[in-house]
């Protein structure tokens, strides 16, 4: 048996030992919502297709066979060839010029009346474009 110390207290319960929380059963509050479902599908996809078009910039564009090619790259300090059709995590290259890689970007958010968009990757980024 414990002994009651003033105000009821056991002895037990005047502990100098930080309390320990179990955070198994809480979510991360950090982690957003409306992402969780895609995140907890797998790990994410190794090479250009694992790559978000925010997650890319456009270093070159190169002609092969009368044809614009980009080199892209990463945030995983790879370069990649793309062509038109390629695919990234979050869209599709629709165009390659000679200065610039146009992607049609898919939007995930709900509150948005745009399900795409087009997003400019430039060659030479200037201050305005920045």
């Amino acid at each position: 048996m414990s002994k009651q110390g003033a105000g009821g207290r056991t002895a037990e319960a005047k502990s100098d030992a930080p309390k320990q929380v179990n955070m198994t059963s809480r979510r991360d509050p950090f982690v957003s919502l409306l992402r969780r479902g895609a995140d907890s599908a797998g790990p994410k996809m190794a090479g250009l297709g694992g790559l978000g078009t925010s997650e890319v910039s456009l270093r070159g564009v190169l002609t092969s066979e009368g044809d614009f090619v980009g080199i892209l790259h990463g945030v995983d300090s790879k370069n990649y060839i793309v062509r038109v059709g390629d695919k990234l995590s979050d869209g599709t290259i629709r165009s390659i010029s000679k200065d610039s890689v146009v992607i049609l970007q898919q939007v995930n958010d709900p509150l948005s009346l745009e399900k795409q968009r087009e997003v400019r990757k430039l060659l030479r980024q200037t201050e305005e474009a920045k």
